[in-house]
């Protein structure tokens, strides 16, 4: 069973500063997280963690990450300004993204980041926009379907990203060409497994591409980018990944195929979101409605602004009810929140303690894709986020919207009147 990183006793004192809905964050928790990645690369002397900031795009948090050493993975300019406030620079930034608008890869450049190129055509592109640099990394889809032993991951032929390998030949070529000096390898072609093959697989793959590009093209390959994919476990009696395992894996293709090849130095990375933050973070929020019709509906002040991957992806997401974790589970509910659409639902036929109004609820494993992902349908405002420091004080990392950050894009006119003021 899950068991939350906040008591009730807690979560009452918290709610009496900061009204729920909230999300919050254990700091303790990620750091050591962070650690354990780190131990199971060590047999990588360049290994690094450049954490996907889209995952959650705070500055407290990533500033955490920060302090244990993980660099940051870019995908947007405002994602590239953020890491630079926070004083991300050169190589510690790596910028990956597709499609690219012409001032991101600018302003990448601008930083000294290192570039993940998505398509053969960007080469042209990026030369012409901001100039070609003497290290740059490639994307790579092998198309078709991706397997393991357990069967089939994910299909990267559907997805829309990155190189066929006919096209990384010459592009690496290409940019040979142009002044590139040293090359990285990248490929994200599974989301959220829960198996400790994914990475060594993948890393096979890449292993094995980078020793042919190395042979047709002369490339000096000097990092593969396992990007991310390995996931948590959102449902309680779903297997969890040993990163340990995970990393021992990766270490056993890379001694089996670099280092036979004189490759041996080539450094490791990861970018990974969700398994950095995903378990360490929780929404918070209060049962203030109850409905019975067809169904039992419990209606929460949160709703899928605060976490929609419920409503997109028909996510689980486990759901605790503070101070009846030992109570029996013998209360069929759709949690809902209060946006004029009928996905707006945290769970479905979920079976649960009796639910009374003014209960806490705390639902898991928003950590990551939690508050990053919310909007302002239906008006509705983003909450704050809090931090539970390894003291066990708690911090406001950012504050919860109000009606004024709403209406702000409407500050050129006065057609709202004194909304703004």
């Amino acid at each position: 069973m899950k068991k939350p990183f906040v008591t009730l006793e807690q979560l009452k004192e918290i709610t009496k500063q900061y009204p729920t809905p909230f999300h919050i964050y254990d700091e303790k928790g990620i750091r050591e997280n962070a650690r354990q990645l780190k131990k199971a690369f060590s047999w990588n002397k360049g290994f690094k963690e450049y954490f996907a900031v889209k995952a959650t795009p705070n500055p407290f948090i990533i500033n955490i990450l920060k302090e244990e050493g993980c660099g940051v993975d870019c995908s947007s300019m405002t994602e590239l300004m953020l890491s630079e406030a926070l004083g991300f620079q050169g190589d510690d930034i790596m910028f990956s993204s597709n499609a690219t608008p012409p001032e991101e890869f600018v302003k990448a450049r601008e930083l000294n980041a290192i570039i993940n190129l998505d398509d053969y055509t960007h080469i042209d592109f990026l030369e012409k926009m901001a100039g070609i640099p003497e290290t740059i990394c490639c994307r790579y889809n092998p198309g078709g379907v991706f397997k393991t032993a357990n069967g089939i991951m994910d299909n990267p032929g559907d997805a829309k990203y990155g190189f066929t390998k006919e096209q990384l030949i010459e592009g690496f070529k290409k940019l040979k060409e142009k002044g590139v000096k040293t090359f990285g390898l990248h490929s994200f072609l599974a989301s959220n497994t829960t198996t400790n093959e994914y990475y060594p697989t993948l890393a096979g793959i890449l292993f094995e591409l980078a020793v042919e590009l190395r042979d047709k093209t002369g490339a000096d390959i000097k990092f593969i980018n396992l990007s991310g994919g390995v996931g948590v476990p959102y449902k309680p009696d779903a297997p969890a990944n040993d990163i340990m395992e995970i990393g021992e894996g990766v270490k056993k293709a890379f001694e089996e195929i670099l280092v036979p090849a004189g490759m041996g130095d080539i450094a490791i990375f990861t970018e990974l979101g969700r398994y950095m933050l995903a378990p360490y973070g929780h929404l918070v929020a209060t049962a203030i409605h109850e409905k019975h019709i067809y169904k039992e509906y419990i209606g929460l002040d949160a709703c899928a602004v605060n976490l929609m991957r419920p409503a997109m992806y028909g996510a689980y997401h486990h759901i605790t009810v503070m101070g009846k974790e030992d109570a029996p589970c013998d209360h069929k509910y759709d949690i809902t929140g209060s946006l004029c659409e009928n996905n707006d639902k945290f769970a479905i036929d979920r079976m649960l303690p009796k639910i009374d109004i003014g209960d806490l609820i705390v639902i898991h494993d928003t950590g990551a894709h939690g508050f990053a992902m919310g909007y302002n349908y239906n008006g509705k405002l983003k909450s704050a986020e809090l931090l539970l420091k390894e003291d066990n004080t708690v911090q406001l990392i950012r504050r919860a919207e109000t009606p004024k950050d709403y209406f702000a894009t409407f500050d050129f006119s006065d057609i709202l009147g004194d909304i703004l003021k």
